[in-house]
């Protein structure tokens, strides 16, 4: 009770200018319902019109009245209380420094929030119990024995298998030429060459992607001891870009997919001195051309730009 009366509000004369509002209410009803229904049927039209503007009138005196009474009431009520129920809080707003320690208005914002959440968190546990997510074990038992058993996947695939692949890939892209090594054993090398930009070493376990080494086309591949050596700077940055590609396709059920999709990123790369960048437009900046490909659109980007 003593928080109802620190309010500061009078609930009787509120409860009054409430029965006031609704009474103001209809007696503008009655004044637009007048207006809309017109004179009414007379034996002359000097009796229509007296008639109508004498109640015209009458409903415009209730209106009158009606609205006085509300303002009368509405000087009763008074005016509830600004402070929240912050409690020992409140005396945060004392503070004459508020631009250093404006903690009494982060308060305030995060007493609406927290409202706003519990409310909206209502909503949703409403909703999620019209639909239950429960299942009984017969259910489960009878979706278990339906549903498909999973292939488990393997690496052993038959080499003529990958090599068919790697035929029809090839054949997909004249411009790209793909050379095929095992020379160890059924794990295949591929080494692509894409026109005279650069070359690509490809290192593959049965049809999954193990490795991408990216080499210039002049460039020689192998040095006599069997080392792979590299020192250009933008080769380096395609290879850290195809071994990222190479984390982004993964479909381990369908790894023939895997290889087109990540060939397809490659030879976007056909093109890698003469596509500008799509975010600055440049060809070059720090005397690098665009070494970034886009995984879905294959648009070029500086490595600076993509970011």
């Amino acid at each position: 009770m003593a928080d109802v009366m620190n309010v500061g509000v009078n609930l009787e004369a509120f409860s009054q200018a409430i029965n006031a509002i609704q009474a103001l209410r209809s007696s503008v009803t009655r004044v637009f319902d007048s207006l809309k229904d017109g004179m009414k049927n007379k034996e002359t039209l000097e009796g229509r019109e007296k008639v109508f503007i004498t109640e015209f009138q009458d409903n415009l005196q209730s209106v009158n009245r009606d609205l006085n009474e509300l303002e009368r009431l509405s000087t009763l009520v008074g005016r509830p209380s600004e402070s929240h129920p912050l409690h020992n809080s409140g005396l945060l707003s004392l503070d004459p420094v508020q631009d250093k320690t404006p903690l009494y208005s982060q308060l305030l914002q995060a007493y609406k929030w927290s409202n706003k959440l519990q409310y909206h968190a209502g909503l949703a546990s409403s909703l999620l119990n019209q639909q239950s997510l429960k299942r009984s074990a017969n259910q489960m038992g009878t979706s278990a024995k339906r549903r498909p058993k999973v292939q488990p996947s393997t690496l052993a695939l038959p080499t003529q298998y990958v090599d068919d692949v790697i035929s029809r890939i090839g054949r997909m892209f004249p411009d790209m030429s793909i050379e095929l090594f095992r020379p160890n054993g059924t794990s295949a090398v591929l080494l692509v060459t894409l026109g005279k930009v650069l070359k690509a070493i490809v290192v593959m376990r049965s049809l999954f992607i193990d490795r991408t080494i990216v080499r210039g086309y002049h460039e020689n591949v192998y040095s006599e001891d069997g080392k792979v050596k590299h020192i250009i700077t933008l080769h380096v940055q395609v290879t850290d870009h195809a071994t990222t590609a190479l984390l982004h396709y993964q479909l381990p059920q369908m790894p023939d997919v895997v290889v087109r999709s990540f060939m397809t990123w490659l030879r976007s790369y056909i093109k890698l001195f003469q596509t500008p960048c799509q975010r600055c437009g440049k060809y070059l900046q720090e005397g690098l051309p665009p070494t970034w490909r886009d995984f879905r659109t294959l648009e070029a980007f500086h490595d600076t730009c993509r970011q």
